[in-house]
C-alpha cells in the first residue's frame, strides 16, 4: 500500500482529523498533484482555520504554481491566525515568507 493510499484510508476513517488532512495535502504536493494539494489545504482551512501550519505550506504551494498574489493573501491570513493562537514561531515564518513573496512580486 502506498503512502497516499494509507493516508486516504486514514482520511476515510476520520475525515475530521486535521493532521491527516494536512498530511494528505502534503503527499499530493510531493507527488506533483498540485491541484489536489491546493484543494485539500483549502478544505482544511475552511474546516479548521486555526490549523496554523497549513498557511505556510499553502502559500508556498501557491508560489510554486506562480500565483504569488494568492500566496501573499494566504501568508497574511496565516499571520492573523498565528497571532490569535499565540504561535510566535509560525508568525515569524509567515512574515518571512510574506516579505520574500512581496519582494518577488515587485521584480
Amino acid at each position: 500500500m502506498s503512502r497516499l493510499d494509507q493516508l486516504l484510508t486514514y482520511y476515510e476513517e476520520d475525515p475530521n482529523d486535521s493532521f491527516i488532512q494536512f498530511a494528505l495535502a502534503a503527499e499530493y504536493r510531493k507527488l506533483g498533484r498540485l491541484q489536489d494539494a491546493v484543494g485539500t489545504f483549502e478544505r482544511l482551512k475552511a474546516k479548521d482555520g486555526q490549523y496554523v501550519g497549513l498557511y505556510y505550506h499553502l502559500g508556498k504551494l501557491n508560489e510554486e504554481m506562480n500565483d504569488v498574489e494568492r500566496a501573499i493573501t494566504v501568508y497574511r491570513e496565516g499571520i492573523v491566525v498565528a497571532n490569535q493562537v499565540s504561535d510566535l514561531h509560525a508568525r515569524a515564518e509567515l512574515q518571512s515568507a510574506l516579505l520574500e513573496a512581496e519582494m518577488s512580486e515587485d521584480l
